[in-house]
């Protein structure tokens, strides 16, 4: 990242900090040949608290994309989550959100 003119490089970590978004991972759910359209959305319903539609429409775009993030937060909030759906035989990730 390229620091501003008249910042020190601790004034410049501090406002970097100050512009990360409050939850910065995404919840990545992979396509695979092995799970039902069915199985994908009731495991988003049941553990992502999607809603019918939120979790058909995920599961679309993770058939014709090969992945998806389903879901947006904190590590904490999203590694439960991702274990579960793991637990459930299908392949998800928690990722980092690519600063732009």
């Amino acid at each position: 990242m390229q620091q501003k003119p008249g910042l020190s490089e601790s004034e410049q970590t501090t406002m970097d900090l100050e512009t990360l978004p409050e939850d910065p991972y995404s919840l990545i759910v992979w396509n695979d040949e092995v799970n039902t359209f069915e199985w994908v959305i009731e495991t988003l319903m049941d553990v992502c608290k999607h809603s019918q539609e939120q979790a058909e429409q995920c599961a679309m775009i993770i058939h014709t994309q090969g992945k998806y993030a389903v879901k947006q937060g904190s590590y904490k909030e999203l590694k439960p989550m991702c274990d579960a759906i793991t637990e459930r035989g299908i392949n998800a990730t928690i990722e980092v959100l690519s600063a732009s």
